[in-house]
């Protein structure tokens, strides 16, 4: 990338939408280079009562000063001049929510760069924390990349890695990659103007894709292994959640372990224990421990809890 004299400040154009994105935002705040402006998505009704709301990075961006535009439009050439009037030298990008087109990617001199929350090239796509998850990854991370016009395809700047916990759900280890893009990069932008950074290629080869979810991916298959089911229960929460039925009424399943089985396991989906400590049920191999439940209608609670109002026994079959 092309060399920037380390007294220069960089004047970015920050774009993102979520939650994920505030640590980067506060990351660049904090940093030595001048936030120009920030473009995040329209204002959504959200709720049960459809109120309009602001996304986290607008309320950040309002805070700090910043001016900031919420298009419902990326592609015409009116956005492109709105930006280029702020004469950025990079567009930095964490989870703004939209692919950019190409000439949005070359307007600036430096183009635009973006936090992925994985290690490229695994999980390409818009869910790599919740497929990390579901494939019961041991560590994953994020990558700063340079964006083109393909889907994460463009040339990794700087990885950064973290280990998956054994409790990790894709809420909690949001939380933990979203801090550690800031880090990575303010790290990045350091490295960019001393002309340390170095862009390498990704290698085709060992990409893999992590699509966007629906509530219809949390419904389990019990015939599948519990180290799988676990997986799934970890990686949809907290959305869309997995979830099974009991007598024709949704349950969502959280808090998942996996116990060795017996050699006379029952059925797959049958209820083997239900006490304080969970529900343990049958799958296609070995046992899985859920340990907190949320009843259709309910909020989420302990299995304990559950069990207090709606006692099962042994046998009872799980689904439809």
């Amino acid at each position: 990338m092309k060399k920037i004299p380390m007294a220069n400040r960089l004047r970015i154009i920050f774009m993102g939408t979520p939650g994920f994105a505030v640590p980067s935002l506060k990351a660049l705040l904090s940093g030595p280079d001048e936030v120009v402006a920030v473009v995040t998505q329209p204002d959504r009704p959200k709720g049960r009562g459809k109120k309009l709301t602001q996304p986290p990075i607008k309320e950040l961006a309002l805070a700090a000063g910043l001016p900031v535009l919420q298009p419902t439009r990326i592609r015409g050439e009116d956005f492109l001049r709105k930006l280029a009037a702020y004469s950025p030298d990079i567009i930095v990008v964490t989870a703004y929510g939209r692919i950019l087109p190409g000439h949005l990617l070359t307007m600036p001199p430096l183009g635009a760069i973006n936090v992925h929350g994985s290690l490229l090239p695994k999980y390409r796509g818009a869910a790599p924390i919740q497929w990390a998850l579901i494939n019961n990854e041991t560590e994953t991370g994020v990558t700063i990349m340079q964006l083109d016009q393909g889907l994460d395809t463009g040339d990794i700047l700087l990885p950064a890695r973290i280990d998956i916990e054994p409790d990790d759900t894709a809420g909690s280890l949001a939380i933990k990659l979203a801090e550690l893009g800031g880090q990575a990069l303010l790290e990045a932008l350091d490295l960019l103007r001393a002309g340390n950074l170095h862009p390498r290629k990704q290698n085709n080869d060992l990409a893999t894709l992590a699509p966007p979810l629906s509530k219809k991916d949390g419904l389990v298959d019990w015939q599948q292994p519990a180290i799988a089911i676990s997986g799934l229960i970890h990686g949809l929460d907290p959305w869309p959640t997995t979830y099974t039925y009991l007598n024709n009424k949704r349950l969502r399943l959280f808090a998942p372990k996996v116990v060795p089985a017996p050699t006379d396991s029952p059925a797959p989906g049958t209820l083997c224990r239900a006490d304080r400590d969970g529900l343990l049920i049958a799958t296609g191999q070995d046992l899985l421990l859920v340990q907190a439940v949320q009843p259709e209608g309910k909020l989420r609670m302990e299995a304990d809890a559950f069990l207090r109002g709606h006692p099962l026994e042994p046998g009872t079959v799980f689904g439809r």
